[in-house]
């Protein structure tokens, strides 16, 4: 599809432009019906309405989309007019969640520029220059000029088949190149989520980042000390679930943003020994692959692994000093090092609880009679636990065969399960109670 992109562009081709069916190759069918259906209907209430961002990027280099979003001249008070089953959501950036059956469209309105707002409830700013309300509605051309990269600004209209580029966007992709629309130091602080997006997008597709547009990225790191750390969290989510986790971290680690995200981690990495390396890198090449078969992946399970070495190294002197067992020690250094992630992204307590599951559970796998054996066979987390310590002995631990232990004895019969377990604990022998000799009754 892209070689017909590539014969369009001339050294001097203009950055706006409109590109028609049989040029960009598109097609239709590519596209959810419910996203069709939402373009369609607005269209015929008499709005403009495209497909827009990542998902017409995607199209455009034969990838499949992870979802459709819609923009559209139609307010979000006149979306939902038109929509029976349709939300307004969001104060900060106010957006409409269209629902057809299982499936959610985002439509978002045309928008304008911040400095055009006529009161703070339209747009407003942090003193450090982080725009808290973004509600300044504009045109197609204005739409393109807010959002964040070139690649990012193409608008598919599915009804005539046309890709209008507004920003160069087209050229961008010909030249595999992250390009952010604007003045970079600007518009990473309004929105400094766009340092994350710049290099999970590099990571993403293998492309290159503008050098206009990478200088600023290690200067403004510490940008991302503004951002909400429940906002951090689902960029989070986007960074390592989205299938080049290990590409991400290197590019977040290149550029000084992954200590943003998580600083105990970061310490580890920088300070720490091979293993905590080879650990990280090892539960993104995990998630990356579990991705590639269809398996599942919680964000639990990638919190556990990124936290585990902090967790160790706190461990480690209440331990030593104190003489904690590694139950209260795990215990009083989980409370720390949750504490302190929480304060950059937060985790939901619906992954938060997981997460220390999988960790106590690596403390009791290696106690193996009989009745604990079963009964850390029957916990529910039982197979995150297992994954996690074959993640541990894929990086390096050495956990005195572990896990090809648990491996047998999860789908052995019960005859040889008994087996493994009398030759890490022999039954104990009980010794024979002596009898009491019957006192002669008295006369």
């Amino acid at each position: 599809m892209l070689k017909k992109l590539f014969k369009l562009f001339e050294p001097s081709a203009a950055a706006s432009q409109t590109i028609a069916e049989q040029d960009h190759g598109i097609d239709s069918h590519d596209i959810s019906h419910a996203s069709y259906k939402t373009i369609e209907q607005l269209q015929r209430a008499g709005y403009e309405a495209y497909l827009v961002g990542g998902g017409v990027r995607d199209l455009l280099l034969d990838a499949a989309p992870k979802d459709f979003d819609v923009a559209t001249s139609a307010t979000p008070e006149q979306v939902r007019k038109v929509f029976r089953n349709a939300r307004i959501i969001g104060k900060r950036f106010r957006i409409v969640h269209v629902r057809f059956g299982r499936e959610i469209i985002e439509v978002t309105t045309f928008r304008g520029s911040h400095t055009d707002a006529r009161s703070s409830r339209d747009a407003s700013q942090s003193d450090t220059g982080v725009l808290l309300r973004d509600n300044v509605y504009g045109d197609i051309k204005s739409d393109a000029m807010r959002r964040d990269f070139t690649i990012n600004a193409l608008y598919y209209n599915p009804i005539n088949g046309e890709v209008l580029d507004f920003c160069g966007g087209l050229k961008d992709l010909k030249n595999r190149t992250i390009r952010i629309i604007g003045d970079p130091e600007e518009r990473y602080k309004e929105d400094p989520v766009r340092l994350l997006r710049a290099a999970r997008f590099a990571g993403k597709l293998g492309f290159n980042i503008d050098p206009v547009t990478e200088k600023p990225i290690r200067e403004h790191a510490d940008y991302l000390a503004h951002i909400p750390s429940a906002r951090l969290f689902e960029e989070v989510l986007k960074l390592f679930m989205s299938g080049q986790a290990t590409a991400t971290l290197n590019k977040l680690r290149d550029y000084d943003l992954f200590k943003y995200l998580f600083p105990a981690t970061n310490h580890c990495l920088d300070h720490g020994t091979d293993f905590d390396r080879r650990l990280v890198e090892q539960a993104t090449i995990n998630t990356d692959k579990r991705i590639r078969q269809g398996k599942r992946i919680t964000p639990a399970f990638i919190y556990a692994a990124f936290l585990w070495s902090p967790l160790q190294a706190s461990m480690r002197p209440l331990i030593q000093d104190q003489k904690m067992s590694p139950q209260e020690a795990m215990l009083q250094a989980s409370q720390g090092i949750i504490s302190q992630q929480l304060a950059c992204t937060a985790i939901p307590k619906r992954f938060l609880i997981p997460m220390r599951d999988i960790w106590q559970l690596q403390l009791r796998l290696p106690r193996r009679d009989r009745g604990k054996a079963y009964a850390t066979l029957e916990h529910q987390r039982f197979r995150a636990g297992y994954d996690f310590l074959l993640l541990r002995e894929e990086a390096g631990e050495n956990v005195e065969g572990l896990g090809d232990w648990w491996t047998k004895f999860q789908f052995a019969p019960e005859e040889e399960r008994e087996a493994m377990i009398a030759q890490i604990a022999p039954p104990r022998r009980r010794n024979p109670r002596k009898r009491r000799s019957k006192k002669p009754a008295q006369s």
